[in-house]
């Protein structure tokens, strides 16, 4: 009797995929934050829950010219969501921004002159994770420690007191803090 339920197994082991590749398309923001396929018996985000999300952003990018990695881990999250046709709330996601990642959310010109990079190439991604309903803030500290004045900011970027403060409000009133 062992011999069915070993032939069921390699069956349906040799039915699942070998490797895992990227997914070409993104299904809430286009062309950041790439998900793996589905292999069927993974954990999914469950559309009865309410996701009320922090993500607390402080690394700069490996080099000025790339994608900051922790804003597209937000658009992944994004991503992961739509696929199971989970949408958050607007400003249920919120994105506070500090230390040494501070930077990203400055317009091109300030972003060049800190970076020696030609533009800020997070912009792009700011935006479109805007119009997916995300909060991006910046702490005013961090602003003011990389001399960066509020009139030198991306569009739509919040200006909060501090991250220390957003990040502990949120919590208490409930967002799921998503480590960097």
């Amino acid at each position: 009797m062992r011999f069915p339920a070993i032939l069921a197994l390699s069956i349906g082991l040799s039915a699942m995929p070998t490797t895992l590749s990227a997914q070409t398309s993104s299904p809430r923001v286009a062309g950041y934050g790439a998900i793996a396929p589905l292999t069927g018996d993974e954990m999914r985000a469950e559309p009865g829950l309410r996701y009320r999300l922090l993500f607390n952003v402080t690394k700069a990018a490996a080099t000025p010219d790339k994608i900051n990695p922790s804003l597209d881990k937000v658009a992944r999250l994004l991503n992961l969501l739509g696929r199971d046709n989970i949408k958050p709330a607007p400003d249920d996601i919120v994105v506070i921004v500090h230390g040494a990642a501070t930077p990203i959310v400055a317009n091109s010109r300030v972003y060049a002159g800190k970076t020696k990079a030609k533009y800020n190439p997070n912009l792009d991604l700011i935006e479109k994770l805007r119009e997916a309903g995300v909060t991006i803030a910046v702490c005013s500290q961090a602003l003011h420690a990389n001399r960066i004045s509020t009139k030198e900011l991306g569009p739509a970027v919040r200006v909060d007191l501090s991250a220390m403060t957003t990040l502990a409000a949120l919590q208490l009133r409930g967002w799921a803090l998503i480590p960097e």
